[in-house]
């Protein structure tokens, strides 16, 4: 069997770009008509500036490039000075979009930016739509598709709320297009359906020929593909319904599609779909449509679809054994890949791999030689070209991953320098505290100095009392009545004295308790101070633990994915190989292990997918929970997702802890509680966060799980209490398990 050199040319999108140069007069007659409407205004009307956008472009792709700049540069001069910047968003973003056709980096990213600084000096929901997808069709073309996803997405939401208009559901459709490319490229097979439906559905409703040409054969690619990842019949019968139907509209519509290609574009596509996925008994229409092919494609001058045509018809000739055949195919087929219009080497690549094979099996070694020469050189071309631009990605990323080291080191050195200057805090309270303490001590000591020295006043007092009642004893009878009033005047002054000393005895003890009281609150403050550190310390490890343990998953993600991935896929290409050339007994061993290693694929892009939510990064929780929980869910198993008044405000910090928290609690339900039915819940609220997982499995007794040493609860508490979170544990045995988890915005 040939190797399939012609199937880049069956995916849609690819196909749009390689026909441009193949309507040139349907691209004149539309350039001459919107010609006419552009004269037809005023200078510095709005319906001159709006007609610019589209004869703009048609004066850009009839290589007139430079007077399409002049008329845009003019109409945006009219549009800066209008209050409304509808006008200027929606000229800057087409200057933009041509010139990233002309890879002027400079000119589209200063025109992107006056784009978006005038969208939102307008309310015009339309104008805001088209702004975001300009924005995301020149990320799509510099390689940044998640930024693209993220643009085209917001240009839906404008649009969903715009008002109806004739050329709102075009610009829906072409939005619908460009996703429906990006989900092909990465194989997501669901949202790709959903996007290739929805443009299909605006193709009907506008009823326009072309369009539905158009959306016809992006749903046969689609499906083809699903066929050739699940090997399920009704996707291959579907993608021929499809491809059948974009035929029979180009037959009814001739007039109406300008571009006679299409005809041999859906041709190749069904003579290939007979001719690898339908029995031997499909071998003439193949060959009918191999041959449609062909005929269109030299009647149209498009060489690539010629080329294409040939292989086809080189490998029907290799089924019938007819080798000389093929050979003349192959040669006819190389022929046209020699025209400078065909710019994708893999053509080349591929005849001159069939050709050296074709020779080799006719001991033919010089000519197989000479082809396999040629192919080599042609492989090191785009090798070279390939290794470039994989460089320049590596290079980039490399960066990247530098400057976030650099900046975990320095988050690293503050943390430290922060913990010092704690302690070093801490240690000064202490030596206030002793200071306080010496000199509480030092003033109690003085009171009882002061106290001691009034005692020996009295004793002293009390010593001349005595001497002189000795001295006048003689003279008592006289000076009775003078003793009886100094006793008086004596006891009075005792009194005093004493109460004197008592209330001073009061008033130190009563600032002696509160010193002591003032101390305690100090020591407890401290106290919560240091509790406060250390969970600041904690919450700090653990943040660094869990950071570990997420660039660790995408570090095993990217080895399975890269390393592993790329094994399997090799090893089923040698088995594929190998299929053809073995016996009817190896040939059923072989199909089994292609399906074992089929099997062994999906369960790698689970686990890496589990591992490593990509998607979390490039379109937030809400789409990841929406993906996760159409990727859980089987005929056994329903579970459904619900956000409620969620704004999208969450941290992405905050959003990778919560989608681990429930992907735990999923997987806990269907492990150990074998659920049927799983409910999660995601409520934003004035100021918290609840997330509600209920399931109606076999339940647990709550007293047991205290008592556990489950990893996976240990994991969720960790991860809820570096939310500041609670979490609250409802189950019931045969009757299911409810989990409420609360934490602060």
């Amino acid at each position: 069997m040939l190797i399939n050199f012609f199937s880049f040319l069956r995916n849609p999108i690819i196909f749009i770009c390689l026909v441009l140069a193949g309507q040139a007069a349907f691209a004149q007659e539309l350039h001459n008509s919107l010609e006419q409407q552009y004269k037809k205004y005023k200078p510095g009307s709005t319906q001159r500036m709006m007609i610019t956008g589209k004869y703009a472009q048609a004066l850009f792709f009839n290589n007139q490039e430079d007077k399409a700049f002049v008329i845009l540069n003019e109409n945006i001069a009219y549009a800066r000075k209008l209050a409304d910047g509808k006008y200027a968003a929606y000229l800057y973003i087409i200057s933009a979009i041509n010139y990233r056709l002309l890879d002027n980096v400079k000119a589209y990213e200063n025109s992107s930016r006056l784009a978006q600084i005038y969208k939102e000096k307008t309310k015009d929901l339309e104008t805001k739509g088209y702004v975001s997808y300009g924005l995301g069709w020149i990320q799509e073309r510099n390689h940044k598709k998640a930024e693209a996803v993220r643009h085209f997405l917001k240009a839906l939401s404008f649009y969903e709320k715009a008002p109806y208009s004739e050329t709102l559901n075009t610009r829906k459709a072409s939005v619908y297009r460009e996703l429906n490319s990006i989900y092909a490229d990465w194989n997501d097979y669901q949202l790709q359906e959903k996007y290739s439906k929805l443009s299909l559905e605006i193709a009907q409703q506008q009823n326009d020929p072309m369009n539905l040409f158009d959306a016809y054969m992006a749903m046969g690619y689609m499906y083809e593909k699903r066929y050739e990842s699940t090997s399920d019949k009704a996707f291959i019968h579907q993608a021929e319904s499809y491809y059948i139907k974009a035929v029979e509209t180009y037959k009814a519509n001739k007039a109406h599609i300008p571009i006679p290609s299409n005809l041999s574009f859906v041709a190749i596509n069904l003579a290939n779909l007979y001719l690898n996925y339908f029995p031997e008994s499909y071998r003439d229409k193949a060959l009918y449509y191999a041959n449609l092919a062909k005929t269109q494609g030299i009647a149209t001058g498009n060489h690539d679809h010629v080329a294409s045509a040939n292989g086809l018809l080189a490998e029907i000739a290799l089924q019938k054994g007819d080798k000389e055949e093929a050979k003349k195919h192959l040669l006819a087929a190389l022929t046209e890949s020699e025209y400078d219009k065909v710019s994708n080497p893999n053509i080349k690549l591929s005849i001159f791999e069939n050709l050296s094979k074709l020779f080799e099996d006719e001991n033919n070694f010089k000519e197989a030689i000479f082809y396999q020469k040629a192919y080599l050189e042609t492989f090191k071309q785009v090798y070279d070209q390939k290794s470039a631009a994989l460089g320049k990605q590596l290079e980039t990323q490399y960066e990247r991953e530098k400057q976030k080291q650099q900046l975990l080191q320095l988050q690293l050195a503050s943390e430290k320098q922060e913990q010092r200057l704690k302690e070093m805090s801490w240690q000064s309270l202490q030596q206030t505290q002793k200071l306080e303490n010496l000199e509480l001590t030092k003033e109690n000591q003085l009171r009882k100095l002061e106290f001691t020295e009034m005692e020996n006043s009295k004793k002293a007092q009390e010593l001349r009392l005595s001497q002189l009642e000795s001295f006048n004893r003689k003279r008592e009878v006289d000076l009775y009545k003078a003793r009886i009033d100094y006793k008086e005047k004596t006891n009075t002054f005792y009194i005093g004295l004493t109460a004197s000393v008592s209330l001073l005895l009061i008033l130190l003890l009563y600032a002696y308790f509160q010193r002591a009281k003032g101390i305690k609150q100090k020591e407890k403050l401290h106290l919560l101070e240091m509790e406060k550190i250390i969970q600041d310390s904690k919450i700090s490890n653990l943040t660094v633990m869990l950071e570990g343990q997420e660039q660790e998953r995408g570090r095993i993600a990217r080895d399975l994915h890269d390393g592993l991935g790329s094994l399997l896929s090799g090893t089923k290409m040698n088995l594929y190989l190998l299929k053809d050339k073995s016996n009817a007994d190896h040939q059923l061993q072989i199909e089994r292990s292609m399906e074992q290693i089929d099997i062994a694929v999906d369960e790698l892009r689970h686990v890496a997918h589990n591992l490593m939510p990509d998607l979390l990064l490039k379109y937030g929780l809400q789409e990841t929970l929406m993906e996760y929980v159409s990727r859980m869910t089987t005929p056994k198993l329903d579970v459904d997702v619900q956000f409620l008044y969620y704004s999208n405000q969450l941290p992405l910090e905050s959003q990778l802890l919560t989608y681990r928290i429930i992907q735990e609690l999923v997987n806990n339900a269907v492990k150990h509680a074998t659920a049927s039915q799983i409910i999660i819940q995601f409520i934003e609220n004035e100021s918290e966060y609840v997330i509600i997982v209920e399931d109606d499995g076999k339940g647990f007794d709550i007293n047991t799980l205290n008592h556990s040493h489950s990893a996976g609860f240990h994991n969720i508490r960790s991860r809820v209490e570096f939310l500041k979170g609670t979490m609250q544990i409802e189950s019931q045995i045969n009757i299911g398990t409810n989990i409420e988890i609360k934490f602060p915005k």
